[in-house]
């Protein structure tokens, strides 16, 4: 396959995954949360199950596949967490997100190489999958929405579709923020899909001896341990940082995100340029690092500025907006890019390399970018928290 096809696979995920995220915010909204959760996962369980039987002679089927997986993934909700511990909740969820998503290349590269086919590094996810229904379906409350911050009586105001949207329109914190986190997203997809290939092409370049992917499998196993360490500690300085500082800056959250967002951009810039000597690893490690203290403070910041019974809507459309603009197509372009350099110079063994390596320098420009749009979005946040305040103060006066 070729980079851009390869890519494809990314993108067909995240499409379904973005265009049916909407659909479960409105459900979210309105219905039992847990039971929409639980039903998502065991669709995505069963279609990654699914996938592991599909033959590289039908790799339209695979796609179909991995769009249902998609599906899946769109179901998860993350707006049922207490505002008095938010912060700290999201620093452990994201912390563990980024462990397993760095354990899937660990143990992903592993089991193909052990078995020598790649279809079994899918038949391992189904056991996560039902791990996760487990926990969900015996631990898993669903308590009212707004439930904590109204002493247990919760929001129960509903409206339509429409004025949902539009209500979101009008909180600029929200809209900024959205346009921050998208430039982060485009930059993790087009990585997490491209720095194996890439340091594994890298290797090569340097007259490594690779032979049967080697060098990838090795590659895939060091960028899953640097993202699980990255993610952790990211994660976790990013929660520190807003929870010491919030009551001195209100706005503190989106510079924090701004900050970790625009630092990281000489650290991918040294790594891609590096990436044929070892120093490349400790650029790429301080640039995952800053990215992923955007995380868990953005899903916070979220939470407070959009009021409860709103706020699977105001994810669901910030999780398709982002992932439609962001790892969408961030992969297939990254791609694409490093096949039109490559083609302008096929005969020369290097230029697979410095194609791929010329092709993700976008990515630190969408950094760039995207720490501008957090440092605007610090301008309103306060405002934007305030107004939900009064909110949910107005509404439990009422139904005193």
């Amino acid at each position: 396959l070729s980079d851009g096809t390869a890519a494809l696979l990314q993108t067909v995920f995240i499409c379904s995954f973005l265009l049916l995220a909407p659909v479960f915010g409105y459900l979210g909204d309105r219905y039992n949360r847990k039971y929409i959760m639980i039903a998502g996962l065991i669709m995505w369980t069963l279609t990654s199950f699914c996938c592991s039987f599909i033959t590289e002679s039908y790799f339209w089927a695979l796609m179909l596949l991995r769009a249902l997986v998609g599906i899946g993934e769109a179901s998860q909700l993350h707006t049922m967490l207490p505002p008095s511990s938010q912060t700290s909740l999201l620093g452990i969820l994201f912390s563990i997100v980024c462990v397993f998503s760095g354990l899937g290349f660990i143990i992903g590269a592993g089991v193909a190489s052990q078995t020598g086919d790649w279809h079994w590094a899918f038949r391992i996810n189904p056991i996560f999958g039902l791990v996760g229904i487990a926990l969900l379906f015996f631990f898993c409350p669903n308590p009212p929405r707004g439930a904590a911050e109204t002493q247990g009586e919760g929001v129960r105001q509903q409206s339509s579709y429409l004025e949902d949207v539009k209500y979101l329109l009008k909180i600029k914190s929200y809209m900024w923020s959205t346009l921050g986190i998208t430039a982060s997203t485009f930059n993790l997809g087009a990585l997490a899909f491209w720095m194996p290939t890439f340091l594994s092409r890298a290797r090569v370049f340097q007259g490594l001896h690779c032979q049967d992917g080697s060098c990838l499998s090795t590659d895939s196993y060091g960028f899953g341990v640097v993202t699980i360490v990255t993610g952790v500690l990211g994660g976790s300085i990013g929660t520190l940082l807003s929870r010491s500082f919030r009551d001195r800056l209100p706005h503190v959250d989106p510079l924090i995100c701004a900050v970790g967002l625009l630092a990281s951009v000489p650290c991918l810039i040294a790594s891609i340029f590096t990436a044929s000597t070892s120093i490349a690893t400790v650029f790429a490690f301080l640039g995952q690092a800053l990215v992923a203290m955007n995380w868990a403070v953005m899903a916070d910041i979220l939470l407070y500025i959009v009021i409860p019974n709103r706020r699977s809507t105001a994810e669901a459309l910030q999780v398709m907006f982002i992932h439609l603009l962001g790892d969408c197509g961030s992969p297939y372009i990254v791609g694409a890019i490093s096949d039109a350099i490559y083609s302008s110079n096929p005969e020369t063994s290097a230029w697979s390399f410095h194609s791929l390596q010329y092709s993700i320098t976008i990515c630190p420009a969408v950094g760039f970018i995207g720490g501008l749009f957090y440092l605007v979005a610090a301008f309103y946040i306060n405002d934007d928290r305030k107004a939900v305040l009064q909110f949910l103060e107005g509404r439990f006066a009422a139904q005193l």
